[in-house]
């Protein structure tokens, strides 16, 4: 059995009903946007944050959800869904998942406006029932998302981003989203904020490790999620390389940036900036980050008392840094 498939496991039941209730939370009167919504439901990837919104839901309330934990899930994958619609007209991309994205496919105009109104009937599903906390929750998260790829943008310019900047930005554009699935779950079962508070961090933990992860993904040499050195060739700062140019001479830091601020396309040259960070412990430094906020995610787990969706949880967290793409 897949590790994924091990995951769900504890909440087959619930992640089935969520999936009839996510496309119903879709619809609309216009034929053109129920044709495009119908394309996204089918091309749906892990589903790693209804998962979270499950998990941690059920290991807080001993295995017992409820419409509001449906409800959240749903909101959550409903303006996750609009960010990516988003996202592929933002970086002009034609591919999501292996599939045309919806850019592509319908240009960007369709695209943006499918965008608002998933974002739009995201808030509506929370405010339609009163849901205001978990809406802050998620509001929060959007909020944070937009900040850290404007940050993103704003440092990658000067390709002088410190170790600090990096996990500000890392912690904004990717961790929030799975710390908001984590603190929404709980939230959906428990009135208990400084319970919701250890779900949000430990989502968060989670979700910068999964970024460092991707880091390290732009390294291997294998053919796995995505092609080597494409973070080198969008001038994208990872960790590795943040830690070697922190880490070496200035006449080696200014062959660095003027390689990837020059050179990005030429193969050869991308070739030597890869070599060079592994050569000088860039990946290690990464992997022992990596590895370190793994063990603090793990410790806000160890009081909760054992159980089928506290083990899958801890399956989670090690699915994270240990998956191939």
């Amino acid at each position: 059995m897949k590790i994924t498939e091990q995951i769900k496991q504890p909440i087959l039941q619930e992640m089935e009903l969520f999936e009839k209730k996510f496309h119903e939370s879709m619809s609309s009167k216009v034929a053109l946007l129920n044709r495009i919504t119908y394309f996204v439901v089918n091309r749906k990837g892990k589903q790693m944050r209804p998962m979270f919104v499950f998990l941690t839901a059920k290991m807080l309330s001993k295995g017992i959800v409820n419409e509001r934990t449906y409800r959240g899930a749903s909101v959550i994958e409903l303006i996750h869904t609009a960010t990516l619609v988003h996202d592929d007209v933002v970086d002009d991309s034609n591919r999501r998942r292996g599939f045309f994205s919806i850019n592509a496919l319908w240009k960007n105009k369709i695209a943006v406006l499918v965008g608002d109104y998933l974002l739009s009937k995201g808030l509506l599903l929370s405010i339609d029932h009163e849901d205001f906390d978990l809406l802050k929750i998620i509001s929060v998260a959007v909020r944070e998302m937009s900040e850290g790829e404007l940050l993103q943008i704003e440092k990658a310019r000067r390709l002088d981003i410190t170790e600090a900047i990096y996990y500000e930005i890392i912690r904004k554009k990717t961790a929030t989203l799975i710390a908001s699935c984590c603190a929404l779950g709980a939230k959906s079962v428990i009135e208990d904020e400084v319970q919701v508070e250890n779900m949000r961090k430990f989502g968060e933990l989670i979700g910068m490790a999964f970024q460092i992860k991707d880091d390290l993904f732009d390294y291997s040499d294998e053919a796995i999620g995505k092609p080597t050195g494409i973070d080198i060739k969008e001038q994208k700062m990872t960790l590795p390389l943040i830690y070697v140019l922190n880490h070496c001479t200035s006449k080696e830091k200014n062959w660095l940036i003027n390689s990837i601020k020059n050179y990005n396309k030429d193969k050869k040259r991308v070739k030597e900036v890869i070599d060079f960070v592994k050569n000088n412990k860039g990946l290690s430094y990464a992997e022992e980050r990596m590895i370190q906020l793994q063990h603090e995610a793990l410790l806000l787990l160890e009081h909760y008392p054992e159980s089928d969706f506290k083990e899958a949880l801890i399956l989670m967290v090690n699915y994270v840094i240990e998956r191939k793409k």
